[in-house]
């Protein structure tokens, strides 16, 4: 439990609290009319998908498919409030990078295509074809290698297939997106190490499961709505244990918000049965204690004829057991003990959990991801269930489980660094181009491009960039030494406040808004966290004549770019988005046979996955077990006065939208400059609660790094380990510091000192 001392919340996830939290930013938005019509069809068959997380849209749905932040990102969007050209004739660019990420987004919607007039230091209003026409001229003059074509998580299938078409037919494989920022490591370990690049659960193996291990996955502030399924399984008495260094609410108890038992009684649902606060970078060390417990009672099992391991799994359809148990048999528990900051009764009650379960589920988000050996957390992870079969059976698999809301769906269309995920071949045939087969680049390599000057472009299909990225100082000061910069977006974020010689900012409808074009209105599509595929029809009425929807976007840009070609038809694709769903189809005939017929699939339809078929497309042709060379994903080693920074997201947030200054589930209310550490660790460093300190990179680098104006706030931490908020901590993150493998970027364990 926590220390009485500490800043906490002692109510449940969901709730009343939940309630307020909509009603809050419902009185701070004034939505426009129908808004309450959106909110109730709302990620429902032939309704409108939220644009918050991935989690899944149940074809057995509830009166309110819809959670906390998936509401407030949608009284987000149909905000009355208007950004226009009248804004920022009284507001100079550089005036506006003293503004919080909060007060820039609440200038409300874009509503007019911008040009940057340097002369003047601020925007000013243009036509479209004036802005396709300056941005083609650009793109043309310039190498194509030099061009990043970024995109946030947001964007449908239909606009990120042609957006990818539209990077490769210019001449490169630079399409770094957000998942480079959070789950780009899944996509490397788990391909390597079962053949699928995503996760294997479905939503219906939570009815079957027996117990489910969390590692690293805040629930309640980031897919709420996910809370339902694990209510639902504790009742009928699946057991889950759980994995983080913070006390997350939502892992610990819930009221669900539409049971008006729950409500009126506050009957509160345990969630997990154990939670083992690791220590940062320790997770490696924890999984490696829980498969040693688990050889420990194979021992036992088999002195008496039995077995925990499932022998036939392994020997049939996995590689390397024997040196993986080799390797577990002869690591220490001390080492265990040490590197995860856990006790050997504790792993061991935990291990028993999983080997008295039948069918287990391990789900997994930033905390195993974001870090620099984030590649073995997962390959652990995987170890851990191979070792008794629990992937490819009903209630078992591994579950990554997805942030934005399509994040997962635009790597399957095409948007990847990696021209070997993409069927390259198939491409060529069908437009007659001969595609680039250079790897791009990934967010880190076009961080990278820009600070040395070898990316003059940058076009950027939604979100923060230059917020959400490590080494944020240096960045900011590279920015404008590109040669054009075109961000597309709904409200005004601070990656718009740094600009090329050219720049361009270029609003678009948001989801929840009717996309009217000559066909008529428009159906999207998105792919949740299960890789099922679900349709999305708005009503809205759009917050500005002037606003032109992503994929026309995108078109035109690319219209205006590219050599006229007689199998790239940009002007019928806008047209009638269904026959881009038929070029997604013919591209991906095994994943979106008979597209356009099912896109209201109640539920959503399922694309496949080899793996939970047990059909494995590795190097040996099996799972594999992997060994990794060390127990600390951290990637530095401890000393004197470092600690291991975690940066967090508020309830009152997703991504780099910060909602307000609530983090109800922790406890924190008014503010975001705070700095989160344990009592004793306050007492040993000689600080006090309440005082002012800053943070510097201690990196081995040598760079100096600085954030200052941070509150000290006591919490229940590991010692060793401090936490505080993203973005705003995002300038310590060295560029260096991500995944080996992945180059995601390490902000689950940031090596930093306290300035006082």
């Amino acid at each position: 439990m926590a220390d009485q001392d500490t800043v906490k919340y002692d109510g449940p996830a969901g709730g009343w609290g939940s309630l307020r939290g909509i009603t809050r930013i419902f009185g701070k938005e004034w939505p426009t009319p129908g808004v309450l019509d959106t909110l109730a069809h709302q990620n429902k068959p032939g309704g409108f998908m939220c644009t918050s997380c991935a989690w899944t849209k149940p074809a057995n749905h509830n009166a309110f498919e819809f959670c906390e932040n998936g509401a407030k990102a949608t009284l987000w969007e149909l905000t009355t409030r208007r950004c226009t050209p009248d804004f920022f004739a009284k507001h100079t660019v550089s005036e506006l990078r003293d503004w919080t990420d909060h007060d820039l987004e609440q200038t409300g919607r874009l509503t007019h295509p911008l040009r940057y007039d340097r002369e003047l230091d601020t925007y000013v209003a243009c036509s479209w074809d004036e802005a396709f026409s300056a941005i083609g001229r650009e793109l043309k003059s310039l190498d194509p290698k030099s061009a990043v074509f970024y995109a946030s998580g947001r964007a449908s299938l239909e606009t990120s297939y042609l957006y990818a078409l539209f990077a490769r037919l210019y001449g490169n494989n630079n399409l770094p997106d957000s998942s480079n920022m959070c789950h780009e490591t899944t996509s490397v370990a788990l391909k390597k190490v079962i053949g699928a690049p995503v996760g294997t659960s479905v939503y219906e193996d939570f009815s079957t499961c027996d117990a489910i291990f969390f590692f690293g996955q805040n629930t309640g502030s980031n897919s709420p709505r996910f809370l339902h399924p694990l209510q639902d399984a504790v009742k009928r008495g699946c057991r889950i244990v759980t994995f983080n260094p913070v006390r997350e609410r939502g892992l610990e108890a819930m009221i669900n918000p539409q049971s008006p038992t729950e409500m009126l009684t506050g009957q509160e649902t345990q969630i997990s049965s154990y939670y083992l606060q690791v220590k940062a970078g320790g997770d490696i060390a924890a999984l490696m204690g829980l498969c040693k417990h688990v050889l420990a009672k194979d021992d036992e099992a088999r002195s008496s004829g039995r077995s925990v391991l499932d022998r036939d799994f392994i020997d049939q359809h996995t590689h390397d057991f024997e040196a993986f148990e080799q390797l577990v048999r002869s690591t220490p528990w001390e080492q265990i003990e040490h590197e995860s900051g856990l006790t050997r009764d504790a792993l061991e009650q935990a291990g028993q959990v999983y080997v008295e379960a039948e069918r287990v589920i391990g789900i997994y988000g930033m905390g195993l991801t974001q870090q620099v050996h984030g590649f073995d957390n997962i390959g652990m992870f995987v170890n851990l269930l191979l070792m008794k079969g629990n992937i490819g059976r009903d209630g078992t698999g591994i579950s990554p489980v997805r942030g934005h809301s399509n994040v997962q769906g635009q790597r399957t269309v095409g948007i990847s660094e990696k021209p070997e995920l993409v069927p390259l071949d198939r491409l060529e045939e069908m437009f007659g181009f001969t595609a680039p087969r250079e790897k791009g680049l990934t967010t880190v390599d076009a961080c990278q491009g820009i600070l040395d000057g070898t990316v003059k472009a940058f076009i950027g299909l939604g979100g923060n960039f230059v917020r959400a990225i490590p080494e944020q100082g240096a960045m900011e000061e590279a920015w404008p030494r590109m040669r054009l910069t075109v961000q597309i977006a709904t409200k005004l974020n601070r990656s718009h406040l740094f600009n090329g010689d050219i720049a361009y900012l270029l609003p678009c409808l948001g989801r929840s808004e009717e996309d009217l074009q000559e066909a008529g209105p428009q159906i999207v599509t998105i792919e949740d966290t299960f890789s099922c595929i679900h349709g999305s029809i708005a009503k809205r009425k759009p917050a500005s004549e002037h606003l032109k929807s992503e994929l026309a976007i995108v078109a035109g840009i690319a219209k205006e770019t590219l050599a006229p070609n007689p199998k790239v038809r940009w002007d019928e694709w806008t047209g009638d988005y269904s026959k881009v769903r038929d070029l997604i189809e013919a591209t991906y005939p095994d994943q979106f046979h008979d597209f356009n017929a099912r896109v209201f699939t109640p539920g959503g339809f399922y694309r496949g996955n080899s793996a939970r078929e047990r059909i494995w497309k590795t190097e040996s042709g099996k799972a594999e077990f992997t060994l990794p060379k060390q127990l600390s994903a951290a990637g530095f080693a401890d000393s004197a006065g470092r600690y291991r920074l975690i940066t967090l997201r508020s309830n009152d947030q997703f991504n780099t939208t910060v909602y307000g200054y609530s983090d109800r589930l922790r406890g924190i209310e008014g503010t975001r400059s705070v700095l989160l550490m344990s009592p004793s660790e306050i007492r040993k460093a000689g600080l006090r609660e309440g005082q002012v300190v800053g943070l510097s990179s201690d990196a081995d680098d040598g760079r100096k790094r600085y954030v200052g104006g941070l509150t000290v706030t006591p919490f229940d931490l590991p010692n060793g380990c401090i936490a505080g908020y993203y973005p705003e901590l995002n300038p310590l993150i060295p560029l260096s510091h991500h995944d080996q493998h992945s180059k995601t970027p390490a902000s689950k364990a940031v090596p930093v000192q306290i300035v006082t």
